[in-house]
């Protein structure tokens, strides 16, 4: 007689099996006992007093540790061998893990108290994360070590205003000319009128007020308040009044020039006159505004300004720093003397960003009182300027504020103070004459 074929695990046999057929002598052995039931007579009641045995026998050894070792009488099952669980979910995973359907796999699920891969993968970026925020602080404290502040510093509005005073102290226009007081641009600072020669040239003759705008060299810039362009005008007139200066030609570069304007519409008996390089005046659809942004949001900002807003901007920074100076290469000496670890502080990035967001809501906002502006005014840039326009900048501001001069200069870049800071010298001997003038 051919050997009975095993039961092949399918899934109708796997979810249910059939019910065993009724006998009328039942034998019952169990593993290891040596003897065997005689057959008995089955009783209408046997099948029922049989059942209420086997149940309360499963309940004594569960409660006992015990396995179940029986033998399966169902036709295809070996003695001594445990049947599979009924239909349920048991049975039905079961299934699904030894005949996985299309695009299915066999793993199992993970391992109690096994952390998932998305965990882990989330504990690696969290690790990767307080890596980098711990080197760019370490970085960030190394530059200040190595860059102390070269000047004074002052409390007004809130914070500790970094500044530098050189220059004769008296006050004879004919002999030493009003004072000058210089604003810097986005992401620079005080170094930055040093290492272009613009500061000492003017030193000469005139006293000379730099300042670390709030959030830019050895100025911090406090989070309790937003640092608009009215906030940093306001701080400035008040380091004019605290300094003792009087009525100094403001110099503003770039960003600066906002703050220039501002302080001079905003207290206009505490500012001579204006000379404006490279100035951002009104709005415009700019790329870089929402790509340099993302550093000023709450949170975001945060996380960004203390991990990868540091490595990423040093990486960029020799195209950054290549389209601002163009059409002329970067002068050796702002290599030399600008502190660039500064500048990638994430105190100071956080800064710039908050600049960047805002203006070009500011620059419409103060287009609308240019008109109103009645002092002295140079507005000067360079044909070559990359990164502001010509014409849809100096030269409508020009058009805009009355008896205001234009002075164009060829082949120059953004950063027209380090190619031209004689130029730069004589706009401000010319808006002095003009005072001198009354006019």
């Amino acid at each position: 007689m051919p050997r009975p074929t095993p039961l092949q695990p399918t899934p109708s046999r796997l979810a249910a099996y059939p019910t065993p057929r009724p006998a009328a002598d039942l034998t019952l052995e169990r593993p290891g006992d040596a003897r065997a039931a005689s057959p008995v007579r089955e009783s209408p009641q046997a099948p029922e007093r049989a059942q209420a045995q086997e149940r309360a026998q499963a309940q004594e050894r569960a409660q006992q540790g015990v396995p179940d070792h029986r033998a399966d009488s169902r036709p295809g099952i070996r003695p001594g061998r445990t049947p599979e669980p009924p239909a349920g979910a048991l049975a039905s995973w079961r299934h699904d893990l030894a005949f996985p359907g299309p695009g299915r796999t066999s793993r199992a699920p993970d391992a109690p108290g096994r952390p998932s891969r998305t965990a882990m993968a989330l504990g690696a970026v969290a690790g990767l994360a307080v890596g980098a925020a711990l080197v760019n602080g370490a970085r960030a404290r190394r530059a200040e070590h190595e860059n102390p502040p070269p000047g004074r510093f002052m409390r007004v509005a809130g914070t500790r205003l970094h500044y530098l005073d050189r220059g004769p102290l008296g006050r004879d226009l004919d002999r030493h000319g009003p004072d000058v007081l210089l604003l810097h641009g986005n992401g620079a600072m005080v170094e930055d009128f040093l290492a272009s020669g613009l500061f000492g040239r003017l030193a000469r003759r005139h006293r000379t007020v730099a300042v670390d705008r709030p959030g830019f060299g050895h100025s911090p810039r406090p989070r309790r308040r937003l640092w608009t362009v009215a906030a940093q005008a306001d701080a400035m007139a008040e380091a004019i009044v605290r300094l003792g200066l009087m009525r100094p030609v403001v110099v503003g570069h770039s960003w600066g020039t906002l703050v220039a304007l501002s302080l001079a519409l905003r207290h206009p008996d505490l500012v001579g006159g204006l000379v404006l390089a490279s100035g951002y005046y009104y709005p415009e659809a700019r790329l870089d505004v929402p790509l340099l942004s993302p550093p000023a949001l709450p949170v975001l900002g945060d996380l960004m300004v203390h991990t990868v807003s540091p490595p990423l901007t040093r990486a960029m920074l020799p195209r950054i720093l290549a389209k601002i100076f163009a059409p002329v290469p970067v002068p050796p000496r702002f290599l030399e003397q600008f502190p660039i670890d500064m500048a990638l502080r994430p105190s100071q990035l956080r800064a710039s960003a908050e600049d960047n967001a805002m203006m070009t809501f500011e620059a419409a906002r103060l287009s609308r009182a240019y008109g109103k502006l009645e002092l002295p005014t140079v507005v000067m840039h360079g044909d070559g300027d990359r990164l502001i326009g010509l014409d849809r900048h100096a030269v409508r501001l020009a058009q805009a504020i009355p008896g205001a001069e234009l002075e164009v200069l060829p082949f120059v870049g953004h950063m027209l103070h380090y190619a031209r800071p004689d130029l730069v010298e004589r706009a401000v001997d010319r808006v002095a004459r003009r005072m001198r003038e009354g006019g």
